[in-house]
Formats: structure tokens, C-alpha cells, sequence
């Protein structure tokens, strides 16, 4: 279990003896791969974007460098299932992006990628299976796209001058100053909120649709004590 496990921890652990290629070499030399494992190594430095740092020491490396020499790490020895842990916490969002399109990569060419992450977008992007916990529970596991598709429903997003009548308070699912989000349990509300503002004289300033997303699923499942997701 262990040679097919590459592990990826959310601290930053790191050997401070050894540059980023050589750390590779020797985690890979954990796991019994010898020389002839060297073009895969290089492969994963390119993919990382580390190749103007494959010979920097890992203490002279920036924290996102360090993230995702961690990263490179645990793929050393070409593990069939990477766990990453929060693997974008604390990283810029150009390197985000380029981590989710690494782990992407990796997954079409095979590899099974667990994944645990308190970024909802980060979990609908990449994700095609979400388990959602609350206290150590699992309350909801299903592929994504299910997940969706079970609490599907909309939302209308509207920018309002004045107050909302008293008869819609309980379709509201957050407002801020101008700005009111309904929930929508079906299509055919529109008119009716829409009517109910008009009798009130509200302006309506601005009007938008808007599907629901994993967020929404997330915190109807574990209401505000909140969760994680994997």
C-alpha cells in the first residue's frame, strides 16, 4: 500500500540539506527506483514549472515553491494514488490555477488523486466524486455532477432601491445593502417577486440568474457549523 501511496502533507516538511532534484532522487530512492526513474523526475520538475529551481536548495525556495516541491516529492516514485492535503492552501492564484491543471494532467494519465480541500470552487473544478463532512461525518458522498443535480434550483440575484416587502423575507437567502440573493424553489417565483416589488414600489436596479453550486449544496448539507471536503 505504501509504493502505491504519494503523499502530499499540508505543512510545509521539507529536507534542508538537498536541492529540489536531489530531494526527488532520494525520496525516489525510498521506494527502490534507481537511475532509470530520472526522465520521469524531470517530467514531473517541467510540469511543475521547477525546472530553473531543480538545483536550488529547498531552504532558499519561496513558500509556493516550496508547495509545490512537496508536490514533486510525492510524485517521485510514479505513486498510482496521490493524497493531497489542502495542497492549495495559502498559494497565489497563478499558482493554483497551474497546480489544477497539473493534477488534471495527472489524473487523465491514470492516477487517482484524493483530494481534501476547503475551496468549494476548487472541489467542483476538479472533483468528479465529493464526500462532505460535518464533526467527522460524512453527509453526503455522490459524484459531483449528482450533487448538483440533486439540490438543483436557482437563485435571483437583484439590486434593489428600497425596501424588500414583507411577504418575500422568507425566499431570502442573504442580502447586503442593495444587493438581495432569493432562492428560487422554482422558476415560475420570478413573476411573482418581481410583482410583489412592483406593488411595493422597488426599483429594481439590476437582475441576474444564477444556478446553484457546490457552495450552496455544501452549506444546505452542514448548515454553520462547518465541514470539509474530499
Amino acid at each position: 500500500a505504501r509504493m502505491a501511496l504519494g503523499v502530499v502533507p499540508q505543512e510545509l516538511v521539507f529536507d534542508p540539506f538537498f536541492n529540489v532534484r536531489e530531494m526527488m532522487r532520494f525520496q525516489a530512492g525510498y521506494f527502490g527506483c534507481g537511475p532509470e526513474n530520472d526522465d520521469w523526475v524531470d517530467e514531473v520538475i517541467e510540469g511543475l514549472g521547477l525546472t530553473d529551481k531543480a538545483h536550488t536548495n529547498m531552504r532558499q525556495l519561496s513558500g509556493g515553491m516550496k508547495r509545490r516541491a512537496l508536490i514533486a516529492q510525492a510524485l517521485a516514485h510514479k505513486p498510482p494514488v496521490i493524497v493531497l492535503d489542502e495542497p492549495t492552501a495559502g498559494v497565489d492564484v497563478e499558482l493554483r490555477q497551474m497546480l489544477w491543471g497539473f493534477i488534471q494532467k495527472l489524473n487523465q494519465q491514470g492516477h487517482t488523486i484524493i483530494l481534501t480541500t476547503h475551496y468549494l470552487e476548487e472541489a467542483e473544478t476538479l472533483c468528479e466524486r465529493v464526500a462532505m463532512m460535518k464533526q467527522g461525518r460524512i453527509v453526503a458522498l455522490d459524484s459531483t455532477k449528482q450533487l448538483l443535480h440533486s439540490h438543483a434550483a436557482k437563485q435571483l440575484c437583484l439590486r434593489l432601491e428600497g425596501a424588500v416587502p414583507a411577504q418575500l423575507q422568507p425566499l431570502i437567502k442573504q442580502q447586503q445593502g442593495e444587493e438581495v440573493i432569493f432562492n428560487l424553489p422554482d422558476i415560475g417565483r420570478i413573476e411573482m417577486i418581481l410583482s410583489a416589488l412592483r406593488q411595493a414600489e422597488v426599483t429594481v436596479l439590476d437582475i441576474q440568474l444564477q444556478e446553484v453550486d457546490l457552495e450552496d449544496v455544501f452549506l444546505n448539507l452542514v448548515g454553520s457549523h462547518g465541514g470539509q471536503i474530499s
